[in-house]
C-alpha cells in the first residue's frame, strides 16, 4: 500500500487555508517528500505523520515557495534523533542551495546524499520506489518525478515443485533473490510469472504543458498536476510565467490517461476553485481539487 498526501496546495505565497507546495507518501516504513515550501512543517503535524521516517527529498527547483521550509524540517527531522542517511535529489545545483539554506540549520546527527540531476530523464531506485526524474518547462531549470512501486510476479508453486527448488528456497526466490545451495542456484525468474501492476504516482509543478508529463504520467493512478489558474482569461499569464490552467491540466491527464487527477499550486488569487471543477471535469472526468491534507491509499490491484 502507498500512501499520498497533499500537505500543501499553495504557489507564491501561503494562505490561512493553504500552505506552499509540498507532497509526501509513505510506503513500507519509509517517506518520500517532494519539496518543501513554507508551512510544511505544520502540514506534517496536522496530517498526524511522522518526520523521523523521511528517508528521500526531491525538489522540482530551487524557487522559495518549494523550499524554504527545508531549514525546519531538517532541524525537526534532527530532534526527532534521526541518525541514517538522508537523500536528496533535485536539479544541478542543489548542494550549493541547501548548504545555504543550512546556515541556519548547520548541525544535523545525520548525513545527507546529494544526487543532483543532470540529464532530461533519471531514474533512482531507493527504499522501494522507484523514482524517475523529467525535465519540464518553466522560467528556471525544473523536474517532474514519477514515483513508482513496482510489483514482481506472482510466486508459481508448481513450477517449484516440478524443478525441485526445496521450500526453504521459495521465500528469498519470491522476494527477488538468488539461492545458492551446494548443488544448484536457483534464481527468481525460474518461479516468478510475469511483473504485475505495480503502482504509479506522478508529481509536475511549475510548467507549462509538455509531453514529457503525458509520457512519465501514462497509465498513472494519480497525476498531481499544477493548476495554477482557474479563470480562462489567465491563460496569456501562465504562457508568460510558465504556469498552467486548470484546463491544460486536465488535457494533459486525458491524454496520458491517467487514473485520477489532482490540481495544486494555486495562485494566491484563487478563492473558488471549486467553482470551475464542472468545466475542468468535461475534459477529464476524474478530476479533483487538491486541497491541503488531502489523502489517498493506493493498493495493488
Amino acid at each position: 500500500m502507498l500512501d499520498v498526501c497533499l500537505l500543501g496546495t499553495g504557489g507564491m505565497m501561503p494562505l490561512p487555508n493553504r500552505w506552499l507546495t509540498s507532497l509526501m507518501t509513505r510506503f513500507n516504513g519509509s517517506s518520500l517528500m517532494i519539496d518543501c515550501g513554507e508551512g510544511t512543517q505544520i502540514a506534517v503535524k496536522e496530517k498526524g505523520w511522522s518526520f523521523k521516517p523521511i528517508d528521500i527529498m526531491c525538489f522540482t527547483h530551487y524557487h522559495a515557495d518549494h523550499i524554504s521550509g527545508l531549514p525546519g524540517i531538517l532541524l525537526t527531522m534532527g530532534n526527532a534523533e534521526r541518525t541514517e542517511p538522508l537523500v536528496m535529489i533535485g536539479p544541478k545545483g542543489l548542494e550549493r542551495v541547501v548548504n545555504a539554506l543550512r546556515t541556519i540549520a548547520p548541525e544535523l546527527p545525520f548525513a545527507i546524499e546529494y544526487r543532483e540531476l543532470s540529464q532530461a530523464e533519471e531514474t533512482i531506485v531507493l527504499k522501494g520506489y522507484k523514482i524517475t526524474a523529467f525535465k519540464v518547462n518553466h522560467n528556471i531549470l525544473c523536474y517532474g518525478y514519477s514515483i513508482e512501486i513496482e510489483r514482481k510476479g506472482q510466486f508459481q508453486v508448481e513450477q517449484a515443485q516440478a524443478l525441485g527448488i526445496p521450500k526453504q528456497c521459495w521465500n528469498r526466490l519470491q522476494k527477488g533473490m538468488t539461492v545458492e545451495t551446494d548443488e544448484s542456484c536457483f534464481t527468481p525468474e525460474m518461479v516468478l510469472g510475469p511483473p504485475r501492476k505495480g503502482l504509479k504516482v506522478t508529481y509536475c509543478t511549475d510548467t507549462r504543458p509538455t509531453q514529457s508529463i503525458v509520457t512519465h504520467a501514462a497509465g498513472a493512478d494519480l497525476l498531481i498536476c499544477e493548476g495554477m489558474y482557474a479563470e480562462e482569461e489567465k491563460e496569456a499569464k501562465a504562457r508568460q510565467y510558465k504556469h498552467m490552467t486548470f484546463y491544460e491540466a486536465a488535457r494533459l491527464a486525458k491524454e496520458a490517461q491517467a487514473f485520477r487527477l489532482w490540481l495544486t499550486h494555486f495562485s494566491p488569487s484563487l478563492v473558488r476553485g471549486e467553482d470551475y471543477m464542472e468545466q475542468v471535469r468535461r475534459i477529464f472526468p476524474q478530476a479533483w481539487l487538491g486541497k491541503d491534507g488531502k489523502t489517498l491509499e493506493l493498493d495493488f490491484e
